[in-house]
Parts: C-alpha cells; structure tokens; sequence
C-alpha cells in the first residue's frame, strides 16, 4: 500500500518502534531528584525496555489481528488509524470511546513525563552555562520544589513546535524524526568514547553488570553507529555484520518516505531538520558554549533531592 517493497516497507516503520523506545533516555534527567539514583535509575531503564516490550505486545497483537481493509484505514479522514480498528472490532461507538480512554490517558501521562524531561534538561544546561540567564532558568520553586521558570520555557517551546502540526504535517513529521536520529546519536557518542577508551575511566557504580556491561556496550554501538566489534574484537563477527548493515542504513532509513510516488506532502525532512540543528549547535558552541559551558558540577547527594542539588550546582 506505501509503493515500497514489503522489506523495505518493514524497515521503514521501525521509525514507530524507535520513537516509542526511546523514552528510556528521559529517566535520566530525573536523577537529580530519585534516592540512590546509582541503583534506581539503572533499575527503572531496565524495568522500562522490558515493560514497553510486553506492552507494546498486548497492543499491538490483537490490533493485528482485528485489523481491518487497509484501504479504509489509508482513506481515514481524521489520519488517526487506531479508533477506526477499534470500531471495527467492537462494533459501536460507545465501546470504542471507552477503550480509547485509556490510550488518551497513557498520551497525557506521555506528555507529562515529556514535558518533565525537558524542565529537567533545561534547568541543568542553564546551571551549567549552557544557556543564557541562569538566575531566571535555574531557580527551583521554593515551595513546589520543582523548576518552574524551566518548565516554562521548555513548554513554550512544545507549543510553539507543536504548532507545525497545525500549518504542516511534513515539517511537523521531519522534526519528530529528528528527534528519534538525536536520540540515536547522543546515546552513541558516550557509549563509543568509553568502549574504545577501554571502558578504564568507567567508574564502578553500586549498580554493576559486570562483564556484560562490555558486551551491552559493544551491542549498543554497533546498533546506533556502526561496526566496532570487528577491529578490536575479532570473535564477535556476527555483530560486526549486524553493525555494518545496521550503519550503513539505519539513519537514512528515518529519513525515507512513508509512501512513494515522493510528493511534497509526503517527503521526510528530517535529514534536513537534523543537518539543520546540528549546525545551529556548532555555532552555538563557538558563539556561547565555548566561553560559558563549565560541564555539570558533581557531587554528593542524600536524602532531598533539589534543595541539595540547587546548592550542589551552584
């Protein structure tokens, strides 16, 4: 039905799978503010992949299964497929507007936590002298205890971005997709830096893998930027092969179409959305960064979580 060869039409939806996981990046901004975040924190990522894993079965399973003629979910005016399946499967509108209330309250849930991540992210990289105005980004609410001049501004932002959805579906789809190639990219940059640095600067934390943090590391690498195994490691060719494959397409694939003949309506410009902003923070770099960005201040926290680090950070 996309114009793509049913191969490549799989490859092409992994983009779906790939935003859905990547949620597991946002439970670190929250470190600031869990007990004992050397062990929770790695402990709820884990908890998450494993959790999206067997929900997102449960989903998508017996939607597959009651999934009607494509052509009425293509032809669907409002573009949202799901509450014609359901229809389709219960028979009536009461049923489906039931069934979808939970689906509008895990997206509610799914803004709040984004929205969270992003106040955290802010707050932290304005302390850090990653932006300008620090003493109207960085104060914690004295009673709230929560960021909320950060929060502000990281929710204007998520307005004004979801604000294209609304004069482009196209633009709005390329910087959704951005996002998920950012994501890719940031968790392999550290990942690389410590699997061929030898991992020997990795500090042993309370919550250790052990031997089987070096073969997470080698796995994660080659699934975000290409074969590492092959060089250094040269029993795990399986994985080399795995990473090379994975390389050579994996990022121009969340920049395809969803359908072909290519229209305007319906190219991805997310390459250019990603060529774009990774441009934009070079330069910032130079412009602000360079003299401003001191990097996070360490220390040691206890039992409270943003009274200390407001102190901590300075």
């Amino acid at each position: 039905m996309s114009g793509w060869p049913s191969g490549w039409a799989f490859c092409v939806g992994l983009l779906q799978a790939a935003y859905a996981t990547s949620s597991t990046g946002m439970i670190i901004s929250m470190c600031d503010e869990v007990r004992d975040p050397q062990v929770q924190v790695p402990q709820a990522m884990i908890g998450t992949i494993l959790l999206n894993t067997v929900a997102g079965l449960l989903f998508l399973i017996p939607a597959v299964v009651v999934l009607p003629d494509m052509v009425l979910l293509i032809n669907e005016a409002s573009g949202q497929p799901v509450p014609v399946i359901i229809k389709s499967a219960v028979g009536n509108t009461i049923g489906t507007f039931f069934l979808l209330i939970p689906l509008i309250a895990l997206a509610l849930f799914c803004g709040i936590a984004c929205t969270t991540t992003a106040s955290r992210c802010t707050w932290a990289f304005a302390h850090d002298g990653g932006i300008p105005g620090v003493k109207w980004w960085g104060p914690v609410h004295p009673h709230l205890k929560i960021p909320l001049n950060a929060m502000g501004l990281s929710m204007a932002t998520q307005i004004a971005l979801g604000s294209i959805y609304f004069g482009s579906e196209t633009a709005f789809n390329a910087f959704s997709s951005a996002g998920v190639i950012f994501s890719t990219v940031s968790y392999a940059i550290p990942i690389a830096a410590s699997l061929f640095g030898g991992r020997t600067d990795v500090k042993q934390g309370k919550f250790s893998l052990g031997r089987f943090g070096m073969f997470c590391n080698i796995v994660s690498l080659c699934m975000s930027c290409g074969p590492s195994g092959r060089s250094f490691f040269p029993g795990l060719y399986v994985i080399s092969y795995i990473a090379l494959g994975w390389s050579v397409f994996a990022v121009p694939l969340f920049c395809m179409p969803s359908y072909l003949p290519v229209a305007p309506q319906t190219i991805n410009y997310a390459f250019a959305v990603f060529a774009g902003l990774t441009v934009i923070a070079i330069l910032w770099y130079y412009i602000w960064g360079y003299k401003n960005f001191q990097g996070p201040r360490t220390g040691v926290l206890s039992a409270s979580p943003m009274d200390e680090v407001h102190s901590i950070r300075g």
